[in-house]
């Protein structure tokens, strides 16, 4: 019963190993846009406490969107040959993918209402700003680190 419970535990070790790396990396960029943004916005402390728990229910619902995607994983992604589906198949596909980006823009656009029902535009304007910028500096980032 040992060498089973050892056997299986072996055969799991890389993609636990694995998923920590990956949540460990996630944590990280989720450290750095917040650090970021925060030096982007230059929050008043009253629009701070306004500003982050709307921010981080956004992010939570985001994730979550994104975490049933993933479970779903009905994507074009995993898909290697069109040809080989059927009609049915390749519209049940795209009508997913749509779906999820209808689901996800209607987050965007419920956030957006609360940010704008109770901070300036313009922060918000510096916030939509500011997400761009830190994608972009995100990207330069990683490709840097993948050159050295």
């Amino acid at each position: 019963m040992k060498n089973i419970l050892a056997a299986t535990i072996l055969l799991f070790l890389p993609f636990l190993v694995s998923a920590q790396r990956d949540n460990g990396r996630r944590n990280e960029i989720d450290a750095y846009r917040i650090t970021y943004l925060k030096e982007k916005l230059e929050l008043t402390p009253e629009e701070a406490k306004i500003f982050w728990p709307i921010y981080t229910a956004w992010q939570a619902e985001q994730s979550a969107l994104r975490q049933e995607r993933r479970e779903r994983m009905i994507s074009f992604r995993k898909i290697t040959e069109i040809e080989d589906l059927s009609d049915t198949e390749v519209q049940s596909l795209i009508t997913n993918e749509l779906n999820f980006k209808q689901r996800d823009l209607n987050i965007e656009r419920k956030y957006y209402g609360k940010l704008k029902s109770s901070l300036p535009i313009k922060t918000i304007g510096k916030y939509y700003r500011a997400q761009e910028t830190f994608k972009r500096e995100l990207l330069s980032r990683y490709r840097d680190e993948k050159r050295n």
